[in-house]
Formats: structure tokens, sequence, C-alpha cells
């Protein structure tokens, strides 16, 4: 294995350990590659853990109004009303939840959707789901009244499918059928047709523009428990779909015809792990707007600390991902004081660069 790449030599020893199980639909964990031992995946999934709260910790005590790590600890554990600082650390818990929750859904989504792919530039950002549950969702607002954060959520869901399927059908005309490098130019395009007409309906009506100005560049702040709670169920439901889709998701990266042979029910399997994508990716739009590059960065970061098991690169993903995004909202919140850079500005500034780099390792690989 590569730079986090799955190699022929690790296919095999995959397939070779799936295969031991004898029977459909049920297979042996499948072996990390020589040097990845779950000793040290665990101590390093306890380290993202560590990193995690301390981004927790950074976004309820930084901020216009810098609070001291002992003041956010005594307001969480004995919190005074009459305290302004107290205030203000509870003021942030939405925003840091609402980051841990789309962070998280984000990071799966993107794991899990490179994985169903077989395609290392695949993010709900580039592959235009953003887009489509974007757009979906300024159509709601303009055409049927929708006002429920509710409402947003289904028609972002259906925006999010539809443009996935949009895409890969483009991606897939042609000689070579949908490579990596296609999918993310169809995406792309696609993106930028769907932003198009999502600002003519901005353009034309203000009410639209008022409501929908909420969350349009991307970012967690100005949340509150109102905006949080409505998309809990949904993010769970999908984050319960994705991480029960390791196994699965091994068996895919080997190849349809291997996963077959190990029994795997493919088109079932891709089904089924794209219902959860679509549930994490149009809640967690629905709930923060357009963030992207969060499902692109993060999987590709652990990779270089799990290998290929996707029983080991989902979990990292879940943890990693929030914090990234949590990170990028409390850089954004001081580099412009008293004003704010929204998180999704944040994380493009770290995630295109990567996306450029993937795309031209991507050429020199053949992809």
């Amino acid at each position: 294995m590569t730079n986090g790449t799955t190699t022929a030599a690790d296919s095999r020893e995959l397939a070779a350990n799936d295969a031991k199980s004898g029977s459909k639909g049920h297979y042996l964990p499948v072996r990390a590659p020589p040097g990845r031992a779950r000793g040290p995946q665990a101590a390093w999934l306890l380290a993202a853990v560590v990193v995690l709260a301390a981004a927790c910790a950074a976004s309820l005590a930084v901020g216009a109004r810098g609070l001291s790590p002992d003041t956010v600890w005594r307001a969480l554990t004995h919190f005074d009303p009459a305290d302004g600082d107290h205030a203000v650390v509870h003021a942030r818990i939405p925003r840091t939840i609402l980051g841990l929750l789309a962070g998280g859904a984000l990071g799966l989504a993107g794991a899990a959707m490179q994985g169903v792919a077989r395609n290392p530039l695949a993010d709900p950002g580039i592959i235009g789901v953003n887009a489509g549950a974007a757009l979906a969702v300024v159509t709601g607002i303009y055409v049927f009244g929708v006002s429920s954060l509710t409402g947003y959520i289904w028609f972002a869901f259906l925006g999010a499918a539809g443009a996935a399927v949009v895409v890969y059908l483009i991606a897939s005309m042609g000689r070579d059928g949908a490579t990596p490098v296609k999918l993310a130019l169809a995406g792309a395009a696609l993106s930028a047709g769907l932003y198009s007409l999502m600002n003519v309906i901005l353009v034309s009506s203000q009410d639209t523009l008022d409501r929908f100005r909420f969350w349009q560049v991307g970012g967690i702040a100005g949340r509150d428990w109102s905006v949080v709670l409505p998309g809990v169920p949904f993010l769970l439901a999908g984050a319960l779909i994705v991480l029960s889709a390791g196994r699965t998701l091994n068996g895919l990266a080997l190849g349809d015809d291997i996963a077959r042979g190990l029994g795997q029910r493919v088109g079932l399997a891709r089904g089924v792990t794209a219902l959860g994508i679509v549930l994490l990716c149009g809640s967690a739009t629905a709930l923060a707007g357009p963030i992207g590059f969060v499902g692109l960065v993060v999987p590709h970061a652990v990779r270089a600390l799990t290998g290929p098991d996707y029983r080991w690169i989902l979990p990292f993903s879940l943890v990693l991902a929030p914090a990234l995004l949590l990170l990028s909202d409390v850089v954004g919140r001081v580099v412009l004081l008293p004003g704010e850079v929204p998180a999704g500005i944040m994380t493009a500034l770290v995630g295109a660069p990567f996306f450029v780099w993937l795309v031209r390792r991507g050429k020199r690989a053949g992809l």
C-alpha cells in the first residue's frame, strides 16, 4: 500500500481473507495490511478523540470574546445565569454541537462515497450533491413556500439523490465509463449549472433570498437548538447505515466480480449505502448549508493511518471530520475580527489545493 491507497497486493490479501469464510453473506474480519495492527489503530483512534475534544473546547472558548478553559468548565458544570461569560459559553454550545453533527455526517458520507464509487475524488461538494440539495431547498422555498427545517431536509434529500444520479449518468458516457476524473468533472459542471439556476431564483425573489441567505455560504454560526434538533434523527439513521457498511465497502473496493464471488449482493449493497449517504448529505446541507471538501480531505488523511480497511476508515472519519470543521470555524472567527469568515469558506481554503493535488496525482496514475 502506498500513500493510503489500496494496491493489488492489499486487494488480494483482503480477498483471500474474506474467501476463508466459505459461505455467502458471512465474512471473517478483514485483516489489516502488514504494519497496521489493531493496537496502533486503536491508539490512533484514541488520539483522534482527544483532538476532537480539544476542537470542541476551542469552539466553546475562542471567538470575539475569548474565554479561559477554567471559565468554560465552570460554565458547563456550575452555570450562573448572571455571569456574562457563562452565557457566552452556553450560546456557543448549539454551534459546537452542529459542527459535530455536520462534520461527522460529511466525513462519513465522503468516506462511504469514495468506497461505493471506488473513486478517490468523491466528495459531497465535488460530486454535485451539495449543489443539488441547495437548489432543491431554494426551489422548495420559492415554489412551495417551505419555511420549516424539516421541509428543508426533505427537499435536500431529493436534490442530493437526484444530483448524484445525474452526475453518475453523465460520467458513465464514453468509452472508459465513470472514471474518477470524469466523475469530478461532471460534478463540477453540474454544480456550476445548479448554482446558476439557484442564483436566478434568488435574484428574482427577495423573500427567498432573505430566507436562504441564512446558510447560503455554508457554516455553523447563528444556529440554535431549533435548527439543530430536527435533523438529529436523520443524521443518526444515516450514520448507522454507513457505519454498518464497513465490510460491504471492503468487498466493493475489490471490484464487483470479486464482491459477488464473496456472496455480496452488489446492487443492494450500493443502494443501501447510497441511502445512508443521501441521509447524511441532505441533513448536513439542510442544517449547515453547502460545506465542501470535508468529506474529501479527511478520509484521505485517515487512510494514511488505517490503510484500506473501511471498518477503521469510517469511525476515524466520524471523529476527525467534525474536528476539522470545528477548527476551521474557530479560525474563521478570529482572522477578521470583529467579523467572521464562514466555516464553508475556511474548509474550501484547505480543501481546494488538496483537490488539485489529488487530480494531478490521479492523472499521473492514469485515472
